[in-house]
């Protein structure tokens, strides 16, 4: 892990030029530890939250060097983003449900077995969302956001996003939450 660290800061700071298939690799190492919980922004140390700055600083990598390409399902479904951050591949293994009807879930955001997601939601990069909790209609997980067990975020609730400065603490909701319709 820790040589991941060093990777994704050194293309931080010194560019990808002539290490583009690295950088790509690794890009995708580093988003598939956040989509299965390994690495998360922030977590609970000894009772309180710390963030991860490396980990905030490696989301940002993602954006840096990745140019716009089209990631179109069809003519009547189009879009476009950074070549490192397609929409998260979501199966059933996965165990979330997930309700059809215009949701998304970013890649590289840890979305645990049992979450519900009703649509149309959304769940940004490198949030987190644990076990058992519910994404209403309309709402809103935003980038780096920490919601915890059981936790239901409510229709068209915004639980904001906090990615820059690296060090800044993220928006939590901690365990057995609900945050009511319209908030945020």
């Amino acid at each position: 892990m820790n040589d991941l660290k060093k990777r994704l800061a050194d293309y931080f700071d010194n560019g990808i030029e002539g290490r583009e298939q690295d950088y790509f690799n690794d890009c995708e190492t580093f988003s598939n530890l956040l989509n299965t919980g390994e690495i998360r922004s922030a977590e609970k140390v000894n009772g309180e939250w710390k963030v991860n700055k490396w980990v905030k600083s490696g989301i940002l990598t993602l954006f840096k060097y990745s140019k716009i390409i089209e990631f179109s399902i069809n003519d009547d479904f189009k879009f476009f983003d950074k070549e490192t951050l397609p929409l998260r591949a979501m199966d059933l293994d996965s165990k979330v449900r997930l309700v059809p009807g215009g949701s998304s879930i970013r890649n590289a955001c840890y979305v645990a077995p049992s979450v519900i997601c009703m649509p149309p939601m959304y769940i940004n990069i490198g949030a987190y969302v644990d076990e058992g909790s519910m994404i209403d209609s309309h709402a809103l997980v935003g980038t780096c956001a920490q919601v915890g067990k059981n936790c239901h975020i409510s229709a068209a609730a915004q639980i904001g996003g906090v990615l820059e400065p690296a060090g800044a603490v993220p928006v939590i909701i901690e365990d057995n939450v609900m945050v009511g319709g319209n908030c945020g």
